[in-house]
């Protein structure tokens, strides 16, 4: 008998924003923001002039660096840069972000961290104060242009030569390096990491100008179409952004984080009812920066348990015994419970669902009875809050096709949901929605319980290496995909009504020695939110 094995893993927090919303555009700063909480120590910062760019020759630009009061040089600092760094290093501005920094440097929810605030390059004469907005001449070039030529900027100079000046001992981990803007400083600090994701492994982007000012409209489509890039991305926007020639801020950057999930991104999307401001930006940063800098599946100091049962030692892992409910099926699929607590599971082949009556008080569970014969093949079955039964189906009587369906459980009638899919799994969400894996296409997809034989319903993510199991958290807020391809556990954020709001890779599946894949399979959450796999490995 194999042993228990046990690894672990972080799951961090859902964020929480902490704002104060009184009207339209009325973000307000918390506490956080506003002052130094619990004695947190102050950092220090200090301003200098750079004019000695090869890159962006002629230019002259100021900069603001933040050190951390518990930075000492002894072990290596994380570094976060910012583009209009005078709009994120004043300290009673919209943002605030040295205030934010010594806050959660010293509550421990980010690490620390050298800050870099830096101006867009001035050419010429009449150059806008410091601190205060203004024409900068080549902000437009160094931001909203497409290509390399900034993040080289970035790590062949001003870096370099700030670490110099100011002896820095720096991470060389890009989970480690973070870098920020707004507007076009956002899209700016898309393009850096997008170019050099082995440099900068983290984006936040405020109102960011993901539109044709100099060709940045693109990147929606670049996002799905090339290989995902190793970056965690937060983006926020709100409904009273910018629409002009250029184009439709709010539009651009739903495309981005539409963009992000489809290709499988780690991100974030906050969108509200903010303006082209810094306010909305603002108001989020605190729960932005805990977001963003919260450990990577791959490093230590997990806080929940994976634990792995092989088949032998299942019984035992359960403290109980197994008891046979059903035999001679040909491939047993699709387990569900109904709001009674029966039991069905489909034998798939031979397009039988069967059913096992919840035992109540009795301490043995009755043997299976067949409650539909000689009908869809189904894959996955999942009971809706409804109390109607849907089904994945792989084809069946008709040549109809596979087909995500709802059953009726008096009449056992048959209703086409969705057509042209390919489903494995399913659940379905309390708002009326239907999600389903497509282990080839590895997409997510759902379809509302309203649909009458709607053709290819959308994906909303992808990027999943072959998904499998589906599973929701008893909140409904949190849904889970297991990788039958690959070793990942995925976590999906939901909104009330269902729509999806963040990914990201949640857990690491154990692969065992000589398989090159979990065969992450069926998926399953109990009453206190845990979460079970199938695989190779046994249950996990």
């Amino acid at each position: 008998m194999k042993s228990i094995r046990r690894a672990y893993v972080t799951v961090s927090c859902l964020l929480c924003f902490a704002y104060s919303l009184a009207g339209v555009d009325a973000y307000t700063l918390g506490p956080e923001s506003l002052s130094h909480q619990d004695g947190a120590p102050v950092g220090r910062v200090e301003h200098f002039e750079f004019a000695s760019s090869e890159i962006f020759e002629g230019t002259h630009r100021d900069v603001w660096i933040y050190i951390p009061a518990q930075y000492t040089g002894e072990k290596p600092a994380a570094l976060m840069v910012f583009q209009d760094g005078h709009a994120y290093v004043s300290t009673n501005g919209q943002v605030r972000a040295p205030i934010v920094m010594d806050n959660l440097i010293a509550k421990g929810d980010m690490p620390v961290t050298i800050g870099l605030f830096v101006n867009p390059g001035h050419r010429g004469g009449n150059r806008p104060p410091a601190s205060g907005w203004g024409s900068r001449s080549n902000r437009s070039v160094e931001y909203d242009s497409l290509g390399d030529a900034y993040v080289r900027f970035l790590l062949e100079e001003l870096i370099l030569y700030t670490q110099d000046r100011y002896k820095l001992n720096l991470s060389e981990k890009a989970s480690d390096w973070a870098i920020c803007g707004m507007s076009s400083g956002g899209i700016c600090a898309f393009t850096a990491a997008w170019e050099r994701p082995d440099a900068f492994g983290k984006v936040l982007s405020h109102i960011g100008s993901f539109v044709n000012i100099r060709g940045g409209h693109v990147y929606p489509a670049l996002i799905r179409k090339t290989a995902r890039k190793d970056i965690r991305v937060f983006l926020q926007d709100g409904s009273n952004d910018l629409n002009n020639a250029h184009g439709d801020w709010p539009l651009a950057n739903q495309q981005m984080a539409t963009a992000l999930a489809f290709a499988g991104y780690d991100f974030q999307f906050v969108y509200g009812d903010g303006a082209h401001n810094g306010k909305h930006g603002g108001a989020v940063l605190p729960s932005s920066l805990r977001w963003l800098w919260q450990p990577n599946l791959q490093d230590s100091g997990r806080n929940v348990e994976l634990v792995v049962s092989t088949t032998n030692s299942a019984s035992q892992w359960l403290n109980g015994t197994w008891e046979k409910v059903a035999e001679g099926m040909q491939f047993v699929d699709g387990l569900s419970r109904n709001a009674l607590g029966d039991i069905f599971f489909a034998d798939l082949p031979a397009g039988n669902v069967w059913h096992v009556g919840n035992p109540g008080s009795s301490a043995t569970l009755p043997f299976a009875q067949s409650w539909m014969s000689n009908g869809p093949k189904f894959s996955g079955l999942r009971w809706g809050l409804d109390n109607q039964l849907y089904a994945a189906s792989q084809g069946g009587p008709g040549n109809q096709g596979q087909r995500i369906v709802q059953v009726n459980p008096e009449s056992r009638e048959v209703v086409t949901l969705a057509t042209d899919v390919r489903p494995n799994d399913l659940v379905v969400h309390r708002s009326g929605r239907v999600f389903f894996t497509d282990t080839a296409a590895g997409q997510l997809l759902q379809v509302p319980v309203s649909a009458r034989g709607l053709s290819r319903p959308r994906p909303v993510a992808g990027g999943i290496q072959k998904p499998n199991g589906i599973a929701l958290s008893p909140d409904h807020q949190t849904l889970y995909v297991s990788e039958y391809g690959g070793d990942q556990v995925w976590a999906f954020q939901l909104e009330q009504d269902g729509s999806l709001k963040a990914g990201e890779r949640w857990a690491t599946l154990v692969v065992p020695e000589g398989k090159s894949d979990s065969a992450g399979d069926g998926a399953a959450t109990d009453a206190d939110g845990n979460v079970y796999v199938t695989s190779h490995a046994g249950i996990q």
